[in-house]
């Protein structure tokens, strides 16, 4: 028998995508097959993913099943907090504003910018000489 998900949502951030179902449950996440503990070593990240769920009470509500491709441990954390904050605002009207309000509904835009041709880097540009 297939499991019963509540809700689903995607999440990005830089070349992050996160896929996340969303279940009731004890507060379990598992990303990419893995506990969050073993998954993320640094605190920071951990709480980073678990914002949206402390911002609406709901830490011990919901169990989570990630997958989550591309980008970097960090890029993935964010990738991950905003699918998360994306399905509690579609699940629940009222924790839209609370949501909203934190700045956690919003894509983070922020990517690298790539190489421009006559430069050495994005922004650097070679030593400029008068004579």
């Amino acid at each position: 028998m297939a499991i019963k998900y509540l809700k689903s949502s995607v999440g990005k951030r830089k070349t992050s995508v996160a896929r996340l179902y969303l279940r009731a449950g004890s507060g379990e996440i598992i990303i990419n097959k893995k506990p969050i503990d073993e998954y993320y070593l640094r605190p920071t990240s951990k709480m980073l993913i678990r914002q949206p769920l402390e911002l609406v009470g709901a830490a011990e509500s919901y169990d989570l099943t990630i997958n989550v491709r591309g980008g970097g441990l960090q890029g993935q954390a964010g990738a991950i907090r905003h699918a998360i904050a994306k399905a509690l605002a579609e699940l629940e009207v009222s924790n839209r504003a609370v949501l909203k309000r934190a700045g956690m509904l919003t894509r983070d835009a922020r990517k690298k910018e790539r190489k421009l041709p006559g430069q050495p880097g994005a922004r650097k540009k070679y030593q400029f000489s008068k004579r």
